[in-house]
């Protein structure tokens, strides 16, 4: 699979390893890497540092922004990090992109990921907010599904498969 011409969505809950596997895909495909944690307005931030999880309206701003940075990307490819919970997030967010862009869904049960989240320290998404993203995940049919009991390594080879 080439990076030509196509947007790579890597997404998933908080915790799943969307950075970590998207950075690491973007350099195997030689292509800029962007992580939608950045993209998150102020307001966003501060939200979810108080424990309080998104709604669809909150998300509207944040989706447009990175389905726009995507289209600015499509020519060369890129890959960007984007929990992308529900179906409309990800109508949003490949909108105009025609086949360009592509899903890549890192699953994992609620247990293995929130072990990992009890593990990380200086992110804004605090753990406690897990079961809400579990509560909106609409698992894409149409996604290259990975599961994350592999590693980084081996899941960006399942990738490129």
């Amino acid at each position: 699979m080439s990076s030509k011409k196509s947007v790579f969505f890597v997404m998933g809950v908080s915790g799943s390893g969307k950075s970590t596997v998207g950075r690491l895909l973007a350099k195997v495909l030689n292509c800029p890497f962007f992580d939608g944690d950045d993209y998150h307005p102020e307001a966003n931030i501060k939200k979810m540092s108080a424990g309080n999880p998104l709604n669809d309206d909150d998300r509207k701003t944040w989706l447009n922004s990175l389905n726009l940075l995507a289209k600015q990307h499509q020519k060369k490819g890129a890959v960007i990090a984007c929990s992308a919970l529900k179906q409309s997030y990800r109508h949003v967010l490949s909108r105009s992109l025609n086949d360009s862009a592509k899903f890549v869904y890192l699953k994992g049960s609620y247990k293995e990921i929130s072990n990992r989240l009890s593990q990380r320290n200086g992110h804004f998404m605090p753990a406690a907010l897990l079961q809400s993203q579990f509560d909106t995940l609409e698992e894409p049919e149409d996604a290259i599904t990975v599961s994350i009991r592999y590693s980084p390594k081996e899941i960006v080879q399942k990738i490129l498969k």
